[in-house]
């Protein structure tokens, strides 16, 4: 019993602080996605391949959330954009308190759209509300086409489901359709994008997307 107070707990204090970015991010009128996914899955290699053509219209901070290492904020640097890096150290996810914290100080009056790339994970971040205006989950060809029933808290909370590596289908056992088909099953108001990093299958349609998020933010 202690244990759920403790949990208890903990997602009410983050909660508060979500509810406090979420007020900061409507006041400043800036679009905020929390990009989620199992290690591996290119959330990386998604963001810099989109960030170069949206930040032609639009001011990008990328948040970035690893255990450890600054390897994938210097990544999105090199297209151009702003990244901060939060080491979490040993834990799994990341917490509105981070974001808090190194936003403190930050002028957000020039800023259009807050990507969030949390820590790879599939269970934690599904429980911690960062303020976003909504999640992006990203599953590749190399896992397994049942990850959505596997991990369907992740899914529910989810608003667009975003299926990469389509160009590994080929040397691959995986069936995009029934791994969509799973997760709509869990969440029938899923938008859905199959890309590839590689190819850029996909890529254009989902920048675009992105650009109009941000500009619906703005009304």
């Amino acid at each position: 019993m202690k244990t759920v107070e403790v949990k208890k707990g903990i997602l009410e204090r983050n909660q508060e602080n979500a509810d406090l970015l979420r007020s900061i991010f409507y006041q400043n009128r800036i679009f905020v996605m929390n990009l989620v996914s199992s290690p591996g899955s290119g959330k990386t290699s998604l963001l810099e391949k989109v960030l170069p053509i949206v930040k032609e219209n639009y001011n990008i901070l990328v948040i970035e959330g690893d255990l450890q290492t600054e390897n994938d904020a210097e990544r999105v640097r090199k297209t151009g954009v702003e990244a901060i890096q939060i080491n979490t150290g040993g834990a799994c996810h990341l917490e509105a308190v981070n974001i808090l914290k190194v936003l403190k100080g930050y002028d957000l009056t020039k800023i259009d759209c807050i990507i969030i790339e949390n820590v790879g994970n599939l269970v934690c971040p599904s429980s911690f509300d960062l303020g976003e205006d909504l999640k992006v989950l990203l599953i590749s060809t190399t896992e397994g086409e049942d990850k959505p029933i596997k991990y369907p808290s992740m899914v529910r909370v989810s608003s667009v489901l975003v299926v990469n590596k389509l160009d590994l289908i080929p040397y691959v056992n995986f069936d995009v359709e029934k791994a969509i088909t799973y997760a709509i099953g869990v969440n029938n108001k899923l938008e859905i994008f199959k890309t590839s990093c590689f190819t850029g299958e996909g890529i254009e349609e989902f920048a675009v997307w992105l650009k109009s998020k941000i500009e619906d933010k703005k009304l």
